[in-house]
């Protein structure tokens, strides 16, 4: 089991900025795919961003241009900076590990986003 544990989450006013931060233990870090999904009340929980074991992204059309993933392999930690927040990016954000199909979560961090 990987374990998680996120950071960064808060309010913030809309055009603010966020940097969200999760540590991974358990694992080899660089073995893993890592990915931050966000769930809002009434909501399923979608993909934010995605980075594999090469540094490859992916992100959802909703931030792309304003969220950037990355990870530093030596800290076993995996970032997501958010830019140019808006309030539908109010979230429960969640940290993700991936060894192949077996899947670790991160407890989640709030990130509120006023109008």
């Amino acid at each position: 089991q990987v374990q998680l544990v996120e950071s960064g989450g808060g309010l913030v006013q809309a055009g603010g900025s966020l940097r969200l931060s999760c540590a991974a233990s358990g694992s080899i870090f660089s073995s893993l795919v890592m990915g931050w999904y966000r769930q809002a009340p009434g909501k399923q929980r979608d993909l934010v961003a995605a980075i594999t074991t090469g540094g490859n992204t992916n992100y959802a059309d909703s931030v792309k241009g304003r969220f950037t993933i990355s990870r530093d392999n030596a800290k076993n930690t995996v970032y997501l900076q958010m830019n140019s927040l808006k309030p539908e990016d109010t979230a429960v954000y969640y940290c993700k590990a991936a060894r192949g199909f077996i899947y670790d979560w991160g407890q989640g961090t709030q990130v509120t986003v006023s109008s």
